[in-house]
């Protein structure tokens, strides 16, 4: 029997296809616990710069979602008012599931440092920093960095991050 000179063509195709499909599978698979469920998010990070959020579980990126800031995004929050969005780490604690911007989940800021850091310069932190969907009370187009200082996101990025994030997840944000 005499084996065409293709063959072996024919055969590195056919593998290299099997590979290609089979990847998104695997890289699918891998978001998965072993009883099929989404593994629940360890870590969120923010990069400001960047205007975008990374969920991570077990310390791989499973997620990733464009967002925006407060209008003042350069910087960290110092004040109530300041239009600011914090940097720092920080945890996600609690939830609003009947915010006005779709859904929320609150940022624990203002922590001890940032207490201090008020204090010490006379004025009031602020807080209920969130992240959150966009608004329930209208439907027109958010472009840009629009938040008093909290961290937006689609209505269907924060479906996702709540259904992902438990209460007590560690949040970086960085500038």
């Amino acid at each position: 029997m005499r084996l065409n000179a293709t063959c072996p063509t024919r055969l590195l195709l056919i593998a290299l296809a099997i590979f290609a499909l089979a990847l998104p599978i695997t890289a699918f698979a891998q978001d998965y616990a072993d009883d099929g469920t989404q593994m629940p998010v360890d870590l969120v990070v923010v990069m400001k710069a960047n205007r975008v959020m990374y969920l991570y579980a077990d310390g791989e990126m499973v997620d990733q979602f464009p967002i925006a800031l407060g209008k003042n995004p350069i910087g960290t929050k110092r004040q109530r008012g300041d239009n600011k969005t914090p940097e720092g780490l920080y945890r996600l604690d609690w939830r609003n599931p009947d915010s006005i911007f779709h859904r929320s989940i609150h940022i624990s800021y203002p922590n001890a440092r940032d207490r201090a850091h008020a204090s010490a310069r006379g004025v009031d932190p602020g807080d209920l920093i969130m992240i959150h969907g966009q608004p329930d009370y209208d439907d027109r187009e958010r472009e840009g960095d629009w938040t008093n200082g909290c961290i937006a996101v689609s209505n269907e990025a924060i479906d996702t991050i709540w259904k992902r994030v438990t209460d007590g997840t560690r949040i970086h944000i960085y500038p």
